[in-house]
């Protein structure tokens, strides 16, 4: 097993402002990688903590180097000009995680196509669209790295009988993960999903109408940072094409006991297996 230090890499990470990706970014800053925290809120959100400008100054405090920018994955011109603007900043892009993710979990019928196409442009097409404006920079890096916040495909009928249009834009980061990994196998360049094994108590989880009885059975954002970073830190051709669960990732580099990540510490509830998962 190869492990490599993620100091001066620099790692693009959507929806940094909160949640999982700050999380994310605030783990990799430790081991002094330079952080492109990329997201809409660059405004206080009055109901969720977080903007580009503060997890900035948690990344900086950390140890890392912080560029924040604001910028709405959905418009590839932005997207061109964030990427341009990490390689002018720090010389290069070693790694992109696709963190941001949109959600409503509706049925076919109800479900208005605005709301798909919102989904579908910030899970599905944000894959694709970072990944086709990153690829010049990530060919000349040694460290290359894509990885996306998706699920392992699993075609139950049960994931799809309730919420079908959320379904099948998270399944289709995942194929593109897939596709990806083989196509760009020859410039060494590691495709990837990652996945918790049980929900993940977050603001925006709370804010979703999820309250504390939902957050009581999750674990905290930071089994998915410490995981992302344990597949980070390896080298690009020793894991891709892979759909990676956050607790059997961590369990192959030895970390067996999870109790620490229990978001109510103490708590002996079961916890809640995430969305797309059996068991």
């Amino acid at each position: 097993m190869t492990n490599t230090n993620l100091s001066n890499r620099t790692i693009i990470i959507t929806g940094a402002s909160r949640g999982i990706g700050r999380e994310i970014a605030l783990r990799c800053a430790r081991e002094g990688a330079n952080i492109v925290i990329a997201a809409k809120s660059a405004e206080p959100h009055p109901k969720l903590p977080g903007t580009i400008y503060s997890v900035a100054e948690e990344v900086e405090a950390a140890g890392g180097k912080a560029l924040p920018v604001q910028f709405d994955v959905r418009d590839d011109s932005q997207v061109e000009a964030l990427m341009a603007k990490a390689a002018d900043t720090f010389g290069g892009i070693d790694i992109v995680i696709n963190n941001a993710g949109a959600i409503k979990l509706m049925g076919a019928e109800h479900l208005a196509l605005k709301r798909f196409d919102l989904m579908h442009q910030i899970n599905t097409r944000a894959v694709l669209a970072t990944a086709k404006a990153a690829l010049p920079w990530l060919k000349k890096s040694d460290h290359a790295h894509i990885l996306s916040l998706a699920p392992p495909v699993n075609m139950d009928p049960k994931w799809f009988a309730q919420y079908a249009p959320y379904t099948i834009t998270k399944y289709g980061m995942s194929m593109l993960t897939l596709g990806m990994a083989q196509e760009f196998r020859r410039y060494k360049i590691a495709v990837n999903t990652l996945w918790p094994k049980t929900i993940i108590s977050t603001a925006a989880i709370e804010h979703e109408g999820g309250g504390a009885a939902v957050m009581a059975k999750g674990r905290t954002p930071a089994i998915m940072a410490d995981a992302a970073y344990t597949l980070l830190s390896k080298s690009p051709t020793e894991i891709t094409g892979q759909w990676l669960i956050d607790e059997a990732l961590l369990a192959q580099a030895g970390i067996t006991d999870f109790e620490p990540y229990r978001y109510l510490a103490g708590s002996t509830d079961k916890l809640m297996t995430d969305l797309f998962l059996d068991g």
